[in-house]
């Protein structure tokens, strides 16, 4: 039996991890390692600063007190033999859309996986109510990744309408859509009158065409696209070294 690790940003409590586990669970051995507490927005960033103290929950879910990078890599590296053969991550309690994923935790937890060589996969839901579409949604698409080959480096990110199953109307490859630039932050007052902010909203879209992640979604369909951990921009290479070329150290 296939042996997966589950994880995600929103915590260990999160009703989307419980879907997602109770949807794996009866196919796959499932292992879970996820934030003691909400981590949404964390991204890719590992605790380096102190030491992770990991407990144990009464169902065996395991929680650590860091970020979902933190879990992903504990629940490889440290916590279960053998190694698992995939890391799935979610269901997140909204959609990772676009630029989004730049700043996901959810996402970052499967880059984790897949940077310690194992094949992701980061399940999101577009809402809050409809968990068990995603959850079946995740596990159509756990079944079949034995029959997917990526280039190396890449992982699947997949968003799910928040609609009855039955109301989906079915499966898109997309590319990221991009949004604009966020609101001002908004301020507000602490007790003592000092001012402390809050981030704001993500921006509007700015880029929402037919092939995007939020067309499909806006349209009732399941977003599945491919990402890269290369951020590498292939295509400017050429431009940067040309500009390098006018430029002297002496």
């Amino acid at each position: 039996m296939r042996q997966l690790l589950l994880s995600n940003d929103d915590g260990v409590h999160a009703p989307g991890l419980k879907a997602l586990s109770d949807a794996l669970s009866d196919a796959f051995h499932v292992r879970v390692v996820a934030p003691d507490r909400d981590k949404s927005g964390a991204s890719n960033a590992l605790t380096l600063t102190r030491p992770l103290s990991v407990g144990q929950l009464d169902n065996g879910y395991y929680y650590v007190d860091g970020t979902p990078a933190d879990c992903v890599y504990l629940g490889v590296r440290e916590l279960w033999e053998p190694t698992p053969d995939m890391v799935v991550s979610g269901i997140n309690h909204g959609g990772n859309l676009g630029d989004d994923v730049l700043y996901s935790g959810t996402v970052a937890a499967a880059m984790e996986g897949r940077s310690l060589g194992l094949p992701a996969m980061a399940v999101s839901l577009c809402g809050k109510t409809h968990f068990d579409s995603a959850a079946r949604a995740a596990r159509m698409l756990v079944e079949q990744t034995d029959h997917l080959t990526l280039p190396p480096r890449s992982l699947l990110n997949v968003n799910v309408p928040d609609l009855p199953w039955a109301a989906i109307k079915g499966i898109r490859v997309t590319r990221l859509g991009h949004r604009g630039p966020s609101d001002q932050p908004l301020e507000v007052r602490d007790p003592r009158g000092r001012p402390r902010y809050w981030i704001a909203l993500a921006g509007k879209n700015a880029d929402d065409g037919d092939d995007t992640d939020f067309a499909a979604i806006d349209q009732g369909f399941i977003s599945v696209t491919p990402l890269m951990t290369d951020l590498t921009r292939h295509s400017a290479i050429g431009d940067v070294q040309n500009w390098l070329g006018t430029l002297s150290l002496t």
